[in-house]
């Protein structure tokens, strides 16, 4: 019985020393090359940070593309789904009211027309990116709001969508931060 504790109480403290001190400063060490140096990529405009590449942002004005959205309302020390599953019925009402507001600010698009994304909320409830087609259907609102050229909004999806990884892991998908900053930077 005695070797057994000892065997246990010498794992426990290698574990401890491999896994809370080792481990971490590993993972701050390859940090510290990745963009933004661990901290995340920081979005400046006027050397303001306005934003994270990897965490959404609320976007409610018709004049900006909308993103994902969000369980938790983009708040990021409380990232989480809903956990409502698609037969809720408090869940189908919101994507339901979700739905009639695309429609709503977006009268030339059909039902069918809505890509999922669009009106269900992420997993962590802080997606940055909307699919391709998000994007596009939102064009000729945005176009509409700002008084611009349909096709200098096209273009500024086409400029700002990412494609898969290796052209086969993953949809194509834009940043709507990005996208939106640059639709800010758009001349009439």
């Amino acid at each position: 019985m005695k070797t057994y504790i000892l065997q246990s109480l010498r794992l426990t403290a290698v574990l401890l020393v491999l896994l809370c001190v080792i481990y971490p400063l590993i993972v701050s060490f390859a940090g510290g090359f990745s963009k933004g140096k661990g901290g995340g990529e920081k979005i400046t405009k006027n050397g303001k940070v306005v934003g994270y590449a990897l965490l959404g942002q609320s976007f409610t004005k018709p004049e900006y593309f909308w993103g994902r959205a969000s369980a938790v309302g983009y708040n990021a020390a409380g990232s989480a789904g809903s956990n409502k599953g698609p037969s809720n019925p408090d869940y189908l009402k919101q994507v339901s009211d979700r739905i009639d507001t695309l429609l709503k600010y977006n009268p030339t698009i059909k039902k069918a027309d809505i890509p999922a994304d669009m009106v269900t909320a992420s997993g962590s409830g802080l997606d940055p990116n909307i699919s391709e087609q998000g994007a596009i259907i939102q064009i000729k609102r945005i176009a509409v709001y700002r008084k611009v050229d349909e096709k200098k909004v096209a273009e500024l999806v086409v400029e700002n969508t990412q494609k898969p990884l290796f052209g086969l892991f993953g949809p194509s998908s834009v940043n709507v931060l990005k996208l939106n900053l640059a639709l800010d930077g758009l001349k009439k």
